[in-house]
């Protein structure tokens, strides 16, 4: 039911543990496989390792900063820790990272010498300005992807960045210098907050914003990809649940990947995200994800398409909430009252927002014309 040919990849399920801290080595990779995943993504590789500042991680309820950068793992210690990764036959991407064509290529090809089954490129790194330019600039990619295509007989994914003008473009030059899928998307530039009393800020320099900050961001991005390059996608940004994963299949990703639950939540999640999954499919008749896969682009319009219609918020049958007045006070229209038996719409006053529908945790409301 949750079997997944991507790029060629057998997977058991479609459920990929991003690159990250908590895919560090060759245990970690091996532990996340053993969780449940269908493949894992290594932390980042880089030529030449940097040590790690503290703190480098601050999180609140709605996601997390972090400002680690790259594997403290030398090239060549990865053939060991592949060798660990892989040992109960899981599938593991390699994540690599570089500032030039010819460097990335030679990291790609160290990578799959060493056993790695495809190329993970991170070229949109938050914290490093240079290389989030290289994210936004479409003859770059090109360029660098090519090379690394050209050396390389296992499949190449570019990992995409929100922080660019035209993610599509991007994506556009990765598919035509032969990549085999993009993934999308990679954290966000960002600060967490401030301490007010302090004036200090979570984490004292820029950082990337990951969780469910990021997913409205990430479900743009991977729909506007689906709809204008025809290359496979692996969404990214704030899954924690089987519905995330959901929504992002059914705006037309092959698979998903899942980071910052791994790390707030422990691999517990990953489990917890394959079962719900099934469970979902089996509950919906459906024999295979593959069955929803771009199944909402359909219901997606450009905003030149959305027609104005007469639609109005109407009263359902269902009891309010108890004690809730959500829709009174969210109405900037004041087209909702309430009277001792019911809540009351005045038609004439309500313009068809729609905010009354989504805030009502009852759903006692819904538009109709």
């Amino acid at each position: 039911m949750l079997s997944t040919d991507f790029l060629g990849m057998k997977l058991k399920n479609p459920i990929i543990v991003a690159a990250g801290p908590w895919n560090r080595d060759g245990k970690a990779l091996h532990r996340s496989i053993a969780s449940g995943a269908g493949a894992v993504v290594t932390e980042s590789i880089v030529s030449d390792t940097v040590l790690d500042v503290r703190p480098r991680i601050a999180c609140d309820e709605m996601g997390v900063q972090n400002i680690r950068l790259y594997s403290d793992i030398q090239i060549e210690g990865w053939e060991r820790e592949l060798d660990i990764a892989k040992s109960d036959g899981g599938v593991v991407i390699a994540s690599i990272s570089a500032h030039t064509a010819s460097e990335l290529a030679y990291l790609a090809s160290k990578m799959e010498k060493f056993g790695a089954d495809a190329i993970e490129l991170s070229v949109s790194n938050p914290m490093m300005e240079s290389l989030e330019v290289v994210a936004s600039h479409a003859d770059v990619i090109y360029d660098m992807t090519k090379e690394v295509v050209s050396n390389v007989r296992i499949p190449v994914i570019v990992k995409l960045s929100q922080n660019t003008t035209n993610i599509t473009k991007v994506a556009k030059a990765a598919k035509k210098a032969g990549a085999s899928a993009v993934s999308a998307i990679n954290t966000v530039r960002g600060i967490l907050g401030v301490d007010l009393e302090t004036a200090q800020p979570a984490l004292s320099t820029y950082g990337g914003i990951s969780g469910p900050y990021i997913r409205p961001m990430g479900l743009a991005s991977v729909a506007a990809i689906a709809q204008s390059v025809d290359i496979p996608i692996c969404g990214i940004g704030g899954v924690d649940s089987a519905k995330h994963a959901l929504e992002y299949i059914m705006l037309g990703a092959s698979a998903v990947q899942v980071g910052t639950a791994v790390m707030t939540q422990g691999h517990g999640a990953i489990g917890t995200i394959v079962e719900e999954l099934e469970n979902w499919l089996d509950a919906h008749g459906l024999a295979s994800v593959e069955q929803v896969r771009g199944k909402a682009l359909a219901n997606m319009k450009s905003f030149d398409e959305m027609k104005i219609e007469p639609a109005v918020s109407t009263v359902q049958s269902v009891p309010c909430t108890e004690n809730c007045d959500k829709c009174l006070t969210s109405c900037i229209y004041g087209a909702i009252s309430r009277s001792e038996t019911s809540v009351n719409v005045d038609e004439q006053a309500c313009t068809g927002c729609g905010l009354c529908t989504f805030i009502c945790p009852a759903k006692k409301l819904k538009l109709a014309w």
